[in-house]
């Protein structure tokens, strides 16, 4: 029964993006099947064998260690302002991201995460057979995150063709940063998270294959990253402090706007029609959420969480699968929780055309002009993740 959900589920995302290829004569079939064996068999290593457990369970405890680390500080700076016994969301989980920001760029300033990144994507090139650039982006874009990713190839976007500008882009709303892993670990289960960063990686290589396929020259494969010039150690300690805490900002102040938003339109939906919002949109969703493996008893409310991804963004819906998921039986939480763990939401797609737009007014103008095909290919590949968890429930 498990393989048949696979089948309906991958088939529905085969299904859609087909229709929406630039390219059907050119799809690449073969490294598709490729990707999603590749998939299969690390969902299975990572969530079925002692040795693929005990990882995951490393990396969750790495984490959380980094955030009682990171609570050191916040506990010095706003050690008085929090009520004995609450947990408010922003010292939870967004303050941490300011001390994983700092973690982060001294990585790469000793040139640790440039060097596992470049081998990374290389291996990941020899897998899919995608392109060096669009191979060491996937693997960057799931360790920086975006917009900075784009930062690390600016050089080259210029220069790229609007086809490769799509898969990059498409990588780069599929993935998220490894400064946001541990805020989403608060939410959800670190073993999902864990692993939906790993197969988001090939979720979105596999749909750009359908919607966008190409086939590249070797002297078209532009792999070299060009370096910014190297800054003091400390300065570049104080950039990194600032970048977190503006991430905090921007998040703490899209969750402000985009939860009152959503309490507003229920309270519209509730006085006019007598339900919620999400429950409509829970409905839309539903036969995907079904399709995926969730139980049909289920399938509304997994849609609804879903759809809430979509309309506003990741951690507004983790927030409202939190409320629920102890209603929901541990399938639907796993495969849920997986297809939570990514930007692919309205708002990351202005971001993206806004940084690709801040490098390159042409590219930016490209990326305007396929936004939506974007954002659908994005939600595709989180449905492709979100599948291939199924299996293992």
């Amino acid at each position: 029964m498990k393989f048949i959900f696979l089948l309906t589920g991958i088939l529905l995302v085969f299904m859609i993006a087909f229709l929406f290829s630039s390219n059907r004569r050119e799809i690449k079939y073969k490294r598709i099947l490729i990707m999603l064996a590749v998939q299969i068999f690390l969902v299975y290593f990572m969530m079925n064998t002692n040795v693929g457990l005990n990882v995951i369970t490393a990396i969750g405890q790495f984490f959380e260690k980094l955030l009682e680390i990171a609570d050191t500080g916040i506990q010095f700076v706003f050690g008085g302002l929090v009520n004995e016994g609450e947990m408010p969301f922003i010292f939870v989980a967004l303050l941490p991201l300011v001390f994983l920001s700092v973690l982060i760029g001294i990585l790469n300033y000793v040139k640790v995460l440039p060097f596992i990144i470049r081998y990374l994507g290389l291996a990941l090139s020899k897998i899919t057979g995608m392109g060096r650039l669009e191979s060491y982006f996937a693997v960057s874009t799931a360790v920086l995150g975006q917009p900075e990713v784009f930062l690390t190839v600016i050089k080259q976007i210029p220069l790229l063709s609007p086809r490769r500008l799509y898969t990059i882009c498409t990588s780069a709303m599929s993935a998220v940063s490894m400064a946001m892993v541990g805020a989403y670990m608060t939410m959800i289960e670190p073993k999902f998270v864990v692993t939906a960063v790993v197969l988001n990686i090939f979720s979105a290589l596999i749909i750009a294959n359908i919607i966008n396929p190409y086939d590249l020259e070797e002297d078209e494969d532009l792999i070299k990253v060009e370096e910014d010039q190297r800054v003091p150690f400390f300065q570049m300690i104080g950039d990194s402090i600032m970048d977190g805490f503006k991430l905090v900002v921007t998040v703490a102040a899209m969750l402000l706007g985009f939860i009152a938003l959503m309490e507003m339109i229920n309270v519209i939906f509730l006085g006019v029609f007598n339900f919620s919002f999400q429950t409509m949109i829970g409905y839309v969703f539903a036969p995907i959420a079904f399709l995926m493996g969730v139980p049909w008893g289920e399938a509304v409310q997994a849609g609804g969480i879903m759809a809430t991804k979509l309309v506003t963004n990741e951690f507004v819906a983790m927030l409202s699968f939190g409320e629920i998921s102890s209603t929901l039986s541990d399938k639907t939480i796993a495969i849920v929780s997986v297809y939570l763990v990514s930007f692919a939401n309205f708002g990351t797609v202005g971001i993206v055309a806004g940084s690709i737009k801040s490098i390159s007014e042409k590219q930016g103008q490209h990326v305007s002009k396929f936004a939506l095909k974007l954002l659908l290919g994005a939600t595709l590949a989180s449905v492709i993740s979100g599948t291939i968890m199924g299996i293992v429930m």
